[in-house]
């Protein structure tokens, strides 16, 4: 395959890219900007291969120097869109600068080293915003935990290695083989090219994607008014950490209910009562930390799953939401709400329990706390998961 059918075979490629990652843009309305700056650099990128092409038609050096600094301006623009994921930005006057340089460079130096600039220098700044592409999206909060990210941060830093080779590694191999080489580097720079103007699109449309898809399943998990896990969250989440192999700690579990919660919707109203609601998921959320699970089961049942905790432990902290909660409620929006709540409290002491027994046993110790008169905390005994099996 000849060098001008590649040039076109990466313009159609990088067009379609462009168009696609438009459409895509139509859905994504919360990473809008992030794949309209995507797509501006596929198209920039595309103007780039019409002038590669077209480079010997203007005078002078007019026609390399305009096609590197075209492409240059393309990879920032891949970097502008990256790092808007986390909501930076990379300064205009800074890529400004850059592409004046550049540009600089080629008309000063570039008109006696016309080959040298084109053959190896122009690769030196593609491989610096290629390297630093591959960095943004290693660190990127918004990537964390993304599948898709280390196949993004390969491609970047693939492409980044292989420009790097052709500034530095390339011209020692011309200086022992002569001019032979850089016609095979340029076709092997196309090929690449392919490949990266198919694998570059990819991966960032898979980066939005799976954010999107995961912030999707969070919702479907999530209690629109507290903002704790809601029952299916909580059953699936929770089944996953209990399910962990080769862990052998002990798992406390929560179980509590708001007392006479009705009586507070029929008193005060039910503006009142889910302020009540979202006052007590802000205390269990902050006095139990992030390693815990908390969850609304429904109406005024809520539960909380404290890996790592024992019987001693795991009671501090539901005495201590419901002595937080009290205070709170007593002037919660200038009313003086009697809010408590009662609490059961199932410890299993090693791994193998299911997290629907350790709920029904601290479910029976619920029960009896509201026997013995509720606003208190009542532990589940040693045999009762078991007994729940």
């Amino acid at each position: 395959m000849d060098l001008a059918t590649l040039w076109y075979l990466t313009l159609g490629t990088l067009l379609v890219a462009a168009a696609m990652t438009l459409w895509e843009r139509a859905a994504q309305a919360q990473r809008s900007r992030e794949l309209g700056i995507w797509a501006t650099a596929y198209g920039v990128f595309a103007l780039g291969c019409v002038l590669a092409m077209n480079r010997s038609l203007l005078p002078g050096v007019a026609g390399p120097a305009l096609t590197n600094v075209v492409m240059v301006f393309g990879y920032t623009l891949v970097l502008q869109g990256t790092l808007a994921l986390d909501g930076k930005a990379l300064r205009p006057a800074l890529v400004a600068g850059l592409l004046t340089v550049i540009g600089a460079a080629w008309f000063v130096a570039g008109t006696d080293m016309g080959s040298v600039f084109w053959n190896y220098a122009s690769a030196l700044p593609i491989a610096i915003i290629s390297a630093l592409t591959a960095l943004t999206v290693l660190r990127s909060r918004t990537a964390s935990g993304l599948r898709s990210r280390p196949i993004a941060v390969a491609v970047f830093a693939c492409h980044s290695l292989f420009y790097a080779a052709r500034a530095f590694v390339v011209p020692v191999i011309t200086s022992f083989y002569g001019d032979g080489v850089p016609p095979v580097v340029a076709k092997i720079t196309m090929y690449e090219a392919v490949l990266f103007t198919v694998a570059m699109p990819m991966c960032l449309l898979a980066l939005v994607r799976e954010e999107d898809r995961l912030q999707l399943l969070a919702n479907v998990r999530t209690d629109f008014l507290t903002g704790l896990l809601n029952r299916q969250g909580f059953f699936e989440l929770g089944s996953e950490r209990l399910d962990r192999k080769g862990e052998e700690i002990s798992h406390a579990l929560l179980a509590f209910d708001l007392d006479h919660f009705k009586a507070i919707n029929d008193t005060y109203g039910h503006d009142a009562g889910d302020s009540v609601l979202k006052l007590f998921a802000s205390i269990a959320r902050e006095a139990a930390g992030p390693a815990a699970m908390s969850a609304r089961l429904g109406g005024e049942e809520f539960a909380m799953l404290l890996p790592g905790m024992g019987a001693d432990e795991a009671r501090d902290v539901g005495e201590d939401i419901a002595r937080r909660f009290a205070e709170a409620a007593a002037r919660s929006d200038g009313l003086a709400i009697a809010a408590t709540v009662s609490v059961g409290l199932a410890v299993a002491d090693a791994g193998g329990v299911e997290l629907t027994e350790l709920l029904a046993a601290a479910d029976r110790a619920l029960y009896r706390a509201k026997t013995l008169g509720r606003n208190r905390i009542e532990i589940a005994k040693p045999d009762a998961i078991a007994e729940a099996a």
